[in-house]
Order: C-alpha cells, then structure tokens, then sequence
C-alpha cells in the first residue's frame, strides 16, 4: 500500500514538473532580451547579469542583456516603447528611472513607467558611497563641506548624466548641506567613477561595486556612507547624517519589469522564475561578492515601494528644487 502510494505521489510530481515545463516553453519559446537602460559594468548592470545567468536556464530559453546607455535612462525607455508586449523583452530598471526622472524631466521622459511596466521581481539594492581621488586633501565630509563653501562651484563632482542616480545623490546633498558644486556629467556611472580614479573630477556618490576595484589599487578613498546606518563592510565609516547632513538618506535599487499588455501566461512565469532566483541563497554570496545587497522583492511589495518612492522624491526634488540641468 505504502508502495503504491509512493508511485502515484512520483507520478504525480513527474506529471506536475512536465506541466511546468510546457508552461515555461509556451510563454518564452525563444530567446529574450533584457533592455537595461543603463551603461555596461554598472552597479545595476551587474545585478542584472547575475540574475539573467541563473534566470535563463529556470526559463530554459537564452536571455540577451542590451545596455542602451543614454540620458540617464530616457533613451531606454523610448526603445521598450516601442517593443512588442509579449513578453520576449523584459526592462530592467532603477529606482531613478522609475521614480526619479518622471519628477525631474516630465517632457521628455516617455509615458510613465511606473503605470507602463508591472513588477516582476527586484533584484538588488545598491550600497552608495561618497568617493574622492585618494590624492584628494578631503579625508571627510565635513572637509568636503568647508572646501566647497570656500571655493563655491570650483569642486567637480561626476555623474551618469543627468537625472542619473549620482546627479540625484549630490544634488541633494548640495540642497541639504548648502553647498554649490559644478556637476560633470558623463556617459555613464562606469565612467564617472573612472573620472574620480583618476582626478579628472572631485567627488561622485559611487556605488560599492563601481568603487571595489578602485579600492582594491588604493585609487580612491570613501568619505560617507549615504544610508542612514552605517554599512556592514565599512563600519568605521561614519554616515552623511553623522557628518552633519541633518536628514540625508541615499539609497538605489534595481528590479525586473514587463510591459502591462504583456500575456498573463507570460507574466505568471517570468514572476515566478525571477523570485526564484531573486530568494535563492547563493544567489545572494554573489551579489555581496559583487558590493551589492540582496533585495527579493514580490511584485506586491514592489507596487508599493514605488508608489512610496515616487511620492517621496517629488517632495525631495520639490523641497530641495534640484534641476535636471
């Protein structure tokens, strides 16, 4: 009896696993392309690319990372708007492009993406620091402040182009430490921190991946940390709010999207893969290795930090009146 019971239970789960397997291979039955408006060797396109090596495989198709660099996500965006909405073209975007650029450059951005894409799964949170060329006579932020108060718009500081999260980052904290800084912006974070490393500008808010390899060759020096609790890997390294940036609180993410019109089929899978992968544990080492901090996010929980996020930068941009130029 125990015998036959464990036959049919086998049975039954072979059947299950066979269903979920013709699922997979009627919602993607060919190769698929991940659109990161974003430049290559990024923070977020790292985690993008790590997520994209595990997610293939659980799809069983091929999966394509495409960086459309450009605008600070605005080039990337026109080119998903004018995908197909069948679920072989997956966006990958940040917390600036979903939140962000809509309050920033509301003329150029197209449609609005956070009613124009549905959330899959979130990918990554990204650990920010502030950075200085380690030749730099700024050892802290507070040296940062009294430098730049004495020399108003003289101090560089670099970023992915405007509207990009680092433009955003030190935008703000100029508002909120009454500071004036002349703002670089380059093609893409990778370059902007390459600008740091070898003193073309003063200062960027670096993301702990970008800023690794550079820490690694004692090139540049990390001054704050911009969360509100010190970082785990870093924790003599004081916060801006500890250094006296009253309020200051930075922080990024990454996740996956698809178009609203896509097949339900096709989102009920690509959501669940990705969750799969996004709550897989080693899945996480590799995120960490990489400087970047594990964020599994439902689709629910990622309705609902957007809804947030979008409301509180309006007032921060608002409060602080950054301008996109």
């Amino acid at each position: 009896m125990q015998r036959r019971r464990f036959i049919r239970a086998t049975a039954l789960g072979a059947l299950s696993a066979g269903a979920a397997l013709r699922l997979r291979a009627q919602a993607y039955p060919g190769p698929v392309k991940v659109v990161l408006p974003l430049q290559a060797a990024s923070a977020s396109d790292v985690a993008v690319r790590l997520m994209v090596e595990r997610l293939a495989p659980r799809l069983g198709t091929s999966m394509v990372v495409e960086n459309v660099a450009a605008a600070a996500g605005l080039v990337g965006l026109e080119q998903l708007s004018r995908t197909r909405p069948d679920g072989r073209t997956v966006a990958a975007l940040n917390n600036s492009i979903v939140t962000i650029l809509p309050h920033l450059q509301p003329a150029k951005i197209k449609g609005e993406p956070r009613r124009d894409y549905l959330p899959v799964a979130g990918i990554a949170n990204i650990p920010t620091f502030f950075a200085v060329p380690a030749s730099s006579p700024v050892k802290t932020v507070q040296d940062l402040i009294k430098l730049a108060k004495a020399q108003p718009e003289k101090l560089t500081y670099s970023s992915g182009g405007v509207g990009s999260p680092q433009h955003l980052a030190t935008e703000m904290f100029k508002s909120f430490s009454g500071t004036s800084l002349l703002h670089v912006p380059y093609r893409g974070a990778s370059q902007a921190a390459l600008a740091v490393a070898s003193g073309e500008v003063q200062l960027m808010s670096m993301a702990l991946s970008l800023a690794q390899p550079f820490l690694a060759d004692s090139r540049v020096r990390l001054i704050g940390y911009c969360g509100t609790e010190r970082h785990a890997q870093f924790r003599d390294l004081p916060t801006l709010r500890e250094q006296g940036v009253k309020g200051y609180d930075y922080s990024s993410w990454v996740a996956l999207f698809l178009a609203k019109d896509t097949p339900a089929e096709a989102v009920t899978v690509l959501r669940r893969e990705a969750q799969a992968v996004a709550e897989d544990r080693d899945f996480h080492v590799q995120l960490i290795r990489s400087g970047l901090e594990p964020w599994a996010r439902t689709p629910d929980q990622l309705s609902r930090i957007i809804d947030e996020d979008f409301d509180r930068w309006r007032k921060v941009i608002q409060d602080a009146k950054i301008q996109a130029n």
